[in-house]
């Protein structure tokens, strides 16, 4: 899971970004050792026994839809032929839905267009990046159908892959997004994704700024990954008994400056 892909991002989002030079090490570590990456749509679709995955697939995902992903990212994946998935928070690009809220500068809808068309799928992330788990149902779907009609409309295929805000999710997000005619959807957790953690639930690590040549050889192997998220892991759940304490009493405030997408809030910007 990558979010920021740039040389000089702002103190908002450099934690969880990364170097365009990081970015193309990465991609060639994962070319070398023969993992084939999938969009998040054609995982899910194998997973429904709807055709063989590749051997050792891997997802590439990115959130939010910061304006590096075309700049940086886009011509490394193309040169590796790679496919990936963008989540966009659509109300965060710039054109005709911006609502002012993003942390960085972000891809417009004609970039947007360009990724598609270079094989990259473009998923949902709600519309301004709300805790969708704090919404009443009103405004959980109204986020949730939103942003899918802007990307139905700006890029010309209904979305059908979904990143929660945040990571944030719980039984009553998941099963909004299953019904507003997602098909699958993306946590964090730090962990492997695995079938058995169904198509709502499925978990990512997170590529951050901090992360070394070693540290993600050692990720895209799956080794040591509960050691290295061990940190991310403890402050999730301690988190996690906060809102649903703070959930019972009411809307839960937002996470403490310097939390957000640290592991806090489940490391999923």
């Amino acid at each position: 899971m990558y979010h920021a892909v740039a040389t000089d991002p702002n103190d908002a989002t450099r934690a969880l970004s990364v170097t365009p030079e990081a970015f193309a090490t990465q991609m060639a570590l994962i070319a070398d050792r023969g993992l084939t990456p999938v969009t998040t749509a054609a995982l899910a679709a194998a997973w429904r026994g709807e055709g063989p995955l590749p051997r050792r697939p891997v997802l590439i995902t990115f959130d939010d839809g910061y304006e590096g992903v075309h700049r940086y990212a886009l011509p490394v994946l193309a040169a590796h032929g790679f496919p990936a998935t963008v989540f966009v928070t659509t109300g965060w690009l710039r054109g005709p839905y911006d609502t002012g809220g993003a942390l960085d500068t972000m891809l417009d809808w004609d970039q947007a267009r360009e990724l598609a068309a270079a094989g990259v799928e473009i998923g949902g992330h709600s519309h301004t990046h709300p805790q969708l788990d704090q919404l009443g149902d009103g405004r959980l779907r109204s986020e949730l159908i939103h942003g899918k009609e802007i990307i139905a409309d700006q890029v010309g295929t209904v979305p059908v892959s979904f990143a929660y805000p945040y990571g944030y999710s719980d039984r009553r997000v998941r099963r909004a997004v299953r019904e507003t005619g997602y098909a699958q959807a993306l946590a964090v957790g730090n962990a492997l994704a695995r079938r058995r953690q169904g198509p709502y639930a499925l978990r990512r690590v997170t590529v951050r700024r901090s992360t070394g040549p070693e540290a993600f050889a050692r990720l895209v192997q799956g080794h040591a990954i509960t050691r290295a998220y061990a940190r991310d892991r403890a402050l999730t759940k301690g988190y996690a008994v906060v809102r649903g304490a703070r959930r019972l009493g009411g809307r839960l405030r937002p996470a403490p400056s310097g939390t957000r997408g640290a592991g806090v809030a489940d490391d999923g910007r």
